[in-house]
């Protein structure tokens, strides 16, 4: 699910902490992808032109396969070598999400058997799409076949994205779950894995200069992103974006926030959740379950193509012109290697808003000292 609001909130208090761009700047990056928020974007986005899923001759779905060998094609053209991160399974305190989330199912099934126009037939189908058991174990399949790395997390893909782009495994975690930036990953790239079609810019999102432009510390954001509402418990009744950003600024911890509502000074329309979990879902964040970075070796190897050809094309009814064309692309990619970026030989650090300030006040300063009618040597 993410977390509500929160991306709104960095957009507007924060603007230069994301920044958009195509995806050939990320070239010679090692990225970590969260792998089931990918497979469900596939499931729901890669279709027939009628809008039903793809599918084999048996009637076994196919669009995640298509999804995740193009996407990543595309991501090898462009000089990105991607690993993908597959959920494990998901802590105690997300079963009250889980419990929601069949809930809604059960909501959206009864309205499917209900609905007589196609359009709204395939819209509540869409809303039915789940990753299966088998769309993860065919997936790993492929990428095992095609020469990409995966890991199967403990528990949640996200944290373990964030640890391996911690640890400098990868440039950054790669996921549409806002929540990822809770696990303090250094840079959160969003829209990666969409299709060329689309056209949408990837969004790069810097924790630290989110951070430093709320100020707020990471345990002050992760209280923010949980009254904002998380995946884990339950947010505050009646308390908005705008409202838990001043909240979390004045009383600097959801402790203090608690006992200020409990206090009757607040307004009385807010509601804290009956044995609301926060302090657990705060660990989770700070604490989370995750392999360590240092026992993990990432590498890309080259592609089965005959074991390839034999699953994509004979299993799946896949194209063969276009699977082997396809491995060509991803041989020609992953033999070019991460080729050295001019930031690898040093160390460098995005400006925050502050040091832009100040630069932009020294060069207005310096602009007014200049003697007018001349050019300095240096301008051209």
């Amino acid at each position: 699910m993410g977390i509500k609001g929160l991306n709104a909130i960095i957009s507007e208090q924060v603007p230069g902490a994301i920044r958009k761009s195509e995806i050939k700047h990320f070239f010679g990056r090692k990225v970590a992808i969260d792998a089931s928020m990918s497979l469900y974007q596939f499931l729901i986005a890669v279709r027939q032109q009628d809008g039903v899923q793809l599918a084999s001759e048996t009637g076994e779905t196919t669009s995640h396969l298509m999804g995740i060998f193009y996407r990543t094609l595309r991501m090898i053209d462009n000089g990105i070598k991607p690993c993908y991160v597959f959920d494990g399974k998901p802590p105690v305190l997300k079963a009250h999400e889980l419990a929601k989330r069949s809930t809604r199912r059960a909501d959206t099934e009864k309205k499917l058997e209900e609905a007589i126009e196609e359009a709204e037939k395939l819209k509540h189908e869409r809303r039915l799409v789940k990753v299966l058991p088998e769309h993860n174990d065919e997936a790993k399949k492929l990428l095992g076949l095609m020469g990409i790395p995966y890991i199967v997390a403990p528990c949640e893909a996200e944290a373990q994205c964030a640890e391996l782009a911690k640890a400098g495994k990868v440039y950054a975690a790669a996921s549409e779950d806002m929540d990822t930036l809770c696990y303090r990953t250094p840079f959160l790239l969003r829209h990666l894995t969409f299709s060329e079609a689309k056209k949408e810019p990837i969004q790069e999102i810097n924790v630290e200069m989110v951070l430093e432009g709320l100020n707020l510390t990471i345990e002050q954001f992760i209280d923010l992103g949980i009254m904002l509402g998380c995946d884990y418990c339950e947010s505050i009744r009646g308390v908005g974006p705008v409202t838990a950003l001043k909240l979390i600024k004045e009383h600097k911890s959801l402790e203090n926030i608690v006992a200020f509502i409990e206090s009757g000074e607040s307004n009385a329309k807010w509601k804290i959740p009956e044995n609301w979990a926060y302090k657990e879902a705060r660990d989770l964040f700070l604490k989370p379950d995750v392999l360590d970075a240092s026992d993990i070796n990432l590498k890309w190897t080259e592609p089965q193509e005959d074991a390839l050809v034999e699953f994509m094309v004979k299993e799946k009814g896949f194209n063969e012109e276009r699977v082997r064309t396809g491995i060509q692309r991803l041989r020609k990619g992953l033999k070019t290697g991460v080729q050295g970026r001019l930031d690898g030989f040093f160390k460098v650090r995005p400006k925050t808003q502050e040091q832009l300030a100040t630069a932009a006040a020294s060069a207005k300063a310096a602009k007014k000292k200049a003697p007018k009618g001349k050019v300095g040597k240096n301008k051209r």
